[in-house]
């Protein structure tokens, strides 16, 4: 989790390569209204979030029902949308990819062909509350090449 351009879908195929599990972009899971919201400048709202975030977790149940294993690359920007997420389940860890504004809107304004404008950069980390111990995060530092910040995931995830 983290805010647009952290890296949490490139971070989060990465992971899920290491691990063999598979991996789900919480951007694909957006309905159309949503994308077209983003990319025309207006952050989305509580009520635009929650069908997108139910979508979410909906196929997080679908592949442990499976027996199978996720990384899900999602902004989950609210304790509450995480809480929707995990839903009180002790088998799902939250990464929060933690970086500075300055960084991530380097990053934003070299990305190509996404619908998230960096003008929205600012709704972005005014809406992030980022998660306390007690939701058994795991954070680690963006300012680092994809396979180290894979590296400081997997130190901290449980055996």
């Amino acid at each position: 989790m983290g805010v647009s351009s952290s890296g949490k879908s490139s971070i989060g195929k990465a992971l899920a390569d290491r691990l063999g599990w598979r991996f789900a972009d919480g951007d694909d899971f957006h309905p159309p209204a949503n994308v077209e919201k983003q990319r025309a400048g207006q952050p989305l709202t509580d009520e635009d979030r929650w069908p997108w975030l139910q979508s979410i977790a909906d196929e997080i149940d679908r592949i442990t029902a499976e027996g199978g294993r996720l990384v899900v690359a999602c902004s989950a920007l609210k304790r509450v949308y995480r809480n929707l997420l995990v839903h009180g389940r002790h088998d799902i860890r939250i990464v929060y990819l933690d970086g500075s504004k300055e960084l991530i809107g380097k990053r934003m304004a070299a990305r190509k062909n996404h619908f998230m404008p960096p003008s929205l950069l600012d709704s972005q980390f005014k809406t992030l509350e980022v998660p306390g111990p007690d939701e058994r995060v795991i954070t680690v530092s963006i300012d680092d090449e994809i396979d180290g910040i894979v590296d400081a995931i997997m130190k901290q995830l449980p055996t």
